[in-house]
C-alpha cells in the first residue's frame, strides 16, 4: 500500500493523521489538502484506498468516466480491507519517529469521511473529522453492508462532522439521521458544522469548489484538532 506522507518542515515530533481522500485517490487537489494540514503542524498518511483495484500512483480524473470507475473501486472494495488498510496506517503513524504516537486522529473526505469514521473506532484515534460523509446513514460503503453508524458508540476520541446544506449525496433526511444517531449516543463527544455548500465544496478543481467556506471550515479543523491532539 503507497502512503502519500506530509510532514512539517521543522524538525520535532508532531501529533499523526491518517488522511483519507475521495473517490479519486490522491491527486493534486487532494494533496494540497494534505500539504495544507501537515503546515498546522501535523504528520499527514494518505493511503491509496484502492490500492488492489489500481495500479500503485493511479489518480482517477474527476469527470464522469472517473466517477463511475471510483465509485466501481469503492462498491467493490471489501470493508474489511478499509479496515485494515487503516490499522496499517495507525501502526506505520504509531512508529514514526516524528510522530507523538499518543496523539493520533484522522480525517476523511466524501467516500474517506465515511472510511475515517470507521478508523474512529479504534481506542487510539483521539480526534476524528467527517467531512461530507457518504454513506454512514446506509451503510453504503463497500461490499455488502457497513455497520459503522451502529458501532458509533465504540468511539472513545472525539469526533467532528462536517456537511453541506445543497450536497445531493448527504440529503437532510440523511443528514438528520446521522445527527440523531449520534445525539443518542451517551458520552460521545461529538459537534458538528453545516455549510451553505455543495458536495467537495473544498476540492479546490471544480465548480462546485468554495474558497472562503474551505478557509472557515479550515479554521474549524485546525480549532478541534488542536484542541484534542496538541493539548494532550
Amino acid at each position: 500500500m503507497r502512503l502519500y506522507v506530509a510532514k512539517p518542515l521543522q524538525e520535532g515530533c508532531w501529533p499523526g493523521i491518517l488522511f483519507y481522500s475521495d473517490i479519486y485517490q490522491l491527486g493534486p487537489p487532494i494533496t494540497r489538502l494534505a500539504d495544507r494540514l501537515a503546515g498546522y503542524g501535523y504528520v499527514v498518511a494518505a493511503p491509496e484506498i484502492f490500492h488492489r483495484r489500481e495500479p500503485l500512483g493511479t489518480i482517477i480524473e474527476p469527470n464522469d468516466l472517473g466517477r463511475l470507475r471510483g465509485n466501481d473501486n469503492a462498491l467493490s472494495t471489501s470493508i474489511a480491507a478499509y479496515d485494515d488498510d487503516a490499522s496499517a496506517t495507525l501502526q506505520w503513524l504509531d512508529e514514526h519517529p516524528s510522530v507523538r504516537s499518543e496523539c493520533l486522529g484522522t480525517i476523511g473526505f466524501c467516500l474517506g469521511g465515511h472510511i475515517a469514521f470507521r478508523a474512529a473506532l479504534s481506542r487510539e484515534v483521539k480526534a476524528t473529522v467527517c467531512i461530507y460523509p457518504t454513506g454512514l446513514q446506509d451503510g453504503k460503503l463497500g461490499i455488502g453492508i457497513a455497520d459503522s453508524l451502529e458501532r458509533a458508540s465504540e468511539i472513545r476520541g472525539s469526533l467532528f462532522t462536517i456537511f453541506g446544506s445543497l450536497d445531493p449525496h448527504v440529503s437532510p433526511e440523511a443528514r438528520q439521521k446521522i445527527l440523531a444517531n449520534l445525539a443518542s449516543i451517551p458520552n460521545l463527544n461529538h459537534q458538528t458544522s453545516l455549510f451553505e455548500c455543495n458536495h467537495t465544496f473544498m476540492r479546490d478543481d471544480g465548480a462546485r469548489w468554495d474558497p472562503q467556506r474551505s478557509d472557515e471550515c479550515w479554521n474549524l479543523i485546525t480549532q478541534f484538532l488542536n484542541d484534542k491532539l496538541k493539548c494532550l
